[in-house]
């Protein structure tokens, strides 16, 4: 692990010590389990905006096959 000071408000750290207590977790655990949760939600979100910004990136193209009749031909009948 790499040590990192971090500067709260008075409010934050009243609320990391009221769930500290409850939870019986100490502050810095409590602080990467919310930096982990952070991180998530946002390659969540990157992932999401990319699939966004390629979203019919093929859409006129006209020198692609019939993907349906491609499809249509490999089941079996």
């Amino acid at each position: 692990m790499v040590r990192t000071q971090v500067y709260l408000t008075e409010e934050e750290r009243a609320g990391l010590d009221d769930v500290s207590e409850a939870t019986g977790k100490k502050q810095s655990e409590l602080i990467r389990e919310a930096v982990d949760r952070f991180l998530e939600l946002e390659a969540e979100s990157r992932r999401d905006a990319v699939l966004q910004e390629v979203a019919g990136l093929w859409r006129d193209r006209d020198d692609l096959p019939d993907f349906g009749a491609v499809r249509r031909s490999w089941d079996r009948g």
